[in-house]
């Protein structure tokens, strides 16, 4: 299989956030944040425990995208 590192290069660039982008963009990061401590508190139940691990660090850095912090989820 053949890698084209220039089209993904181009690929990126394209896909740089405008500043006309940002309230979306931190409004899905809002949204994720959200989405994913919820997926997170009902995996930690369900015994699912690397599968919550890994949702908290997408939380984490959804909060951290879009300004907040709300600490761990609750157990």
């Amino acid at each position: 299989m053949y890698f084209d590192s220039g089209a993904l290069t181009g690929i990126w660039m394209a896909n740089q956030p405008t500043s006309s982008d940002l309230s979306s963009r931190t409004a899905v990061a809002s949204y994720v944040a959200s989405m994913t401590a919820d997926l997170a508190t009902m995996t930690r139940r369900t015994g699912l425990e690397t599968l919550s691990y890994l949702l908290e660090i997408v939380r984490l850095e959804a909060e951290s995208t879009c300004g907040q912090n709300n600490g761990p989820t609750r157990r």
